[in-house]
């Protein structure tokens, strides 16, 4: 037997609720063969904004003035990218320090539990507008907990291997990077968190964990500094991080189950 067709009317009521809990492009009305061009305009509109948080320039002088408002030494720094072409042609340019901030890194205070490093990366306003809440949310628990936490780095160009230099050079036992992530469609100005134990240049993306997607829109401040607490404290007790420290933070949270 035949599935009867559904109406126009509810069709246009299934949409509505799957667009209600994505973001992400679906149902779109057609004219004829092709998108609307109301679509077609917002896509376009998108896509603008994508590019715009790419070649937006990064407060630095900005975030710094929020770092030390929040009672951490601010430590401004370079990558080896001079300039914003050379970044997206040459990632490896970006995962290094310039000479003048390995100097300037080298005169810094050494030995810490934790170091922050704010990046950049491809969206700059994710970093300014995300980071400060999110070491807002996380930072008095790590400090109630006597964790000895150092200057906050904040790299001009940066890719997310800059951490394990800096780390390093810092003597610091993890180090959580701050990056602008890639910018989509929908999500312009989304933050990552990369937390490496025994930072050192050579690490690879196997041995440090990601929190995504930091923003309100997504996950937020609370909950990823919540997450970002908890890998932390696993990381020191394991001493390790990437695919040997399991995210099982939601399980800590509720508890263990208990048999019917």
């Amino acid at each position: 037997m035949a599935t009867p067709p559904v109406a126009a009317s509810e069709l246009d009521r299934l949409w509505a609720k799957l667009r209600a809990v994505t973001p992400a492009r679906i149902g779109l009305a057609r004219a004829g063969a092709a998108t609307s061009t109301r679509e077609t305009l917002a896509f376009q509109a998108a896509h603008a904004r994508a590019r715009d948080a790419v070649e937006a320039p990064f407060d630095a002088d900005g975030l710094e003035a929020a770092i030390a408002a929040r009672g951490l030494t601010p430590l401004r720094l370079k990558s080896r990218a001079g300039d914003l072409t050379a970044y997206l042609a040459r990632p490896d340019l970006g995962r290094a320090l310039d000479d003048a901030s390995r100097a300037r890194i080298a005169a810094a205070p050494k030995r810490f539990d934790l170091v922050f490093v704010l990046a950049d990366g491809l969206s700059a306003q994710a970093t300014a507008k995300h980071a400060p809440p999110l070491i807002d949310a996380a930072l008095p628990a790590l400090v109630s907990a006597g964790w000895r936490v150092g200057p906050a780095a904040i790299v001009e160009r940066g890719r997310v291997a800059i951490g394990d230099e800096i780390g390093a050079a810092l003597e610091a036992k993890l180090v959580a990077l701050l990056i602008g992530e890639r910018p989509g469609l929908t999500t312009p100005d989304s933050l990552g968190v990369y937390l490496t134990w025994a930072p050192r240049p050579g690490r690879s993306d196997a041995e440090r964990n990601c929190l995504s997607n930091v923003r309100p829109e997504g996950l937020p401040y609370a909950e990823a500094a919540r997450r970002l607490v908890h890998l932390c404290r696993a990381a020191r007790q394991l001493k390790l991080t990437g695919v040997g420290l399991k995210d099982d933070s939601q399980a800590a949270l509720v508890g263990p189950s208990r048999p019917a």
